[in-house]
């Protein structure tokens, strides 16, 4: 059985209650419906993950209000196809713009925006995968409402595969008997649209092999086998994205310098913005690296700008050339553990009192209470030290940094044994 237009298409929401999964959107009481049923949305930034209902939620409010709508995608539009677009709005009361992966549109496409924005020739929708606060410029940001879109969680993708099997005529007539659904959940990660891909190529796979008229049963086992004989069927649009991504970062941090320029050449060949990538190395520099090498922050932060004044093709080389050192490098997570610890132990204990004689003291009736009082200035100690108590009384001598098995964590490590001597584990 064959069909030209794909399952998560047949089965695409037409109404916001129709969505699954964002209830927080969808919901009666949400500042979305309440705007829908009022009759006018505010131009909008739709932020989340692949295949969670971005480009659905904007189909839905342009049907909601049968006004011309617009469609772009920034992979493939430009400002000559924009400014086509808001010259005919203009003639179009309460047109709606579309435009998905909107943080692929740099600086100038963006601002290209701003006039018809304010003006309200068109109300914007943006779709991106990226945190909009470093993707989309300030200007065009603040004159947008910003609605988080989640990954979906199992009892969603459940959702989904219940309606596939009740409303689409693939379903319909055959006896498939869905056994176990872990394959499903696990290979989609959240993400709608692939698990419908998944879930209508394993369907397929076992009707065409299945001649006899007897039960068809989806188990893991043959999601599993259909996902790898098809992982670039169902992982359309650019959907490999994260698990390419995942690949990358694995390998720097496995110090795989082969692995992780593979995984970059498959990254900048399949047209992913240089800037995420270099993002992402920054990022991986100080958790994945941190004080094992401090430098890497030094290189991965330099990457990050020149790859911003240079662009593609050029840019290639530096981005090898920051991976390539970034997985040659010692590595430590301790940074990463300490506040990982740092911020499970706030929210264990709450706001604990600081002690008295950390508190700041700028008045008289402070100093009166005792602010300040007997705090040790450390540069008057010798190697500018005085031992003294930084953590709240119920939490004193809780350790939440541990310097790792490197060369330069083990410098840190002397140099805090030194100074408290036994305390902390140091």
């Amino acid at each position: 059985m064959n069909h030209a237009i794909p399952l998560a298409e047949r089965l695409r929401p037409q109404t916001l209650n129709d969505l699954v999964g964002q209830e927080h959107l969808s919901s009666q009481e949400s500042v979305l419906q309440k705007a829908i049923s009022k009759g006018k949305v505010p131009s909008m930034i739709l932020w989340g993950p692949p295949g969670v209902g971005k480009t659905t939620l904007a189909n839905i409010i342009a049907t909601s209000f049968h006004n011309a709508y617009y469609q772009l995608s920034a992979i493939s539009s430009g400002v000559k196809e924009l400014r086509e677009v808001i010259e005919e709005a203009k003639t179009k009361p309460g047109a709606i713009l579309f435009i998905d992966e909107i943080h692929r549109f740099n600086k100038g496409q963006q601002d290209a925006l701003l006039g018809a924005v304010e003006k309200g020739i068109i109300t914007l929708i943006g779709a991106t995968t990226e945190n909009p606060s470093f993707e989309v410029n300030s200007a065009l940001l603040s004159r947008c409402q910003v609605f988080i879109l989640k990954a979906l969680d199992e009892k969603a993708l459940l959702q989904l595969i219940n309606q596939a099997i009740e409303k689409d005529e693939l379903f319909k007539g055959q006896n498939i008997q869905i056994k176990e659904t872990e394959a499903l959940f696990q290979l989609s990660g959240g993400d709608g649209r692939k698990l419908l891909n998944l879930l209508e190529l394993s369907a397929e796979a076992l009707i065409d092999i299945e001649k006899s008229g007897s039960p068809l049963v989806l188990t893991n086992e043959w999601v599993m086998e259909v996902a790898q004989t098809n992982i670039a069927l169902y992982d359309k649009n650019g959907e490999q994205h994260y698990d390419i991504v995942s690949a990358f970062i694995k390998s720097m941090r496995g110090s795989d310098p082969n692995g992780a320029v593979y995984w970059l050449s498959r990254m900048i060949a399949g047209g992913e913005d240089v800037k995420f990538i270099a993002r992402r190395m920054l990022i991986f520099s100080s958790e994945d690296i941190g004080n094992a090498n401090p430098n890497a922050f030094l290189l991965a932060n330099a990457c990050f700008d020149a790859v911003n004044k240079i662009g593609y093709p050029e840019s290639r080389i530096i981005l090898s050339q920051c991976a390539i050192y970034l997985a040659s490098s010692p590595k430590s997570n301790a940074s990463y553990e300490a506040i990982t610890s740092g911020l499970a132990l706030v929210d264990k204990t709450g706001n604990l009192p600081v002690p008295l004689h950390l508190r700041n003291a700028p008045t008289k009736f402070m100093k009166d209470l005792s602010y300040g009082k007997n705090y040790q200035y450390s540069h008057k100690g010798e190697q500018n030290f005085i031992e003294q108590e930084y953590l709240p009384d119920t939490i004193v001598n809780t350790t939440l940094y541990q310097p790792q098995q490197n060369s330069r964590e083990q410098e840190i490590k002397k140099f805090l044994q030194e100074r408290w001597k036994g305390k902390y584990g140091y």
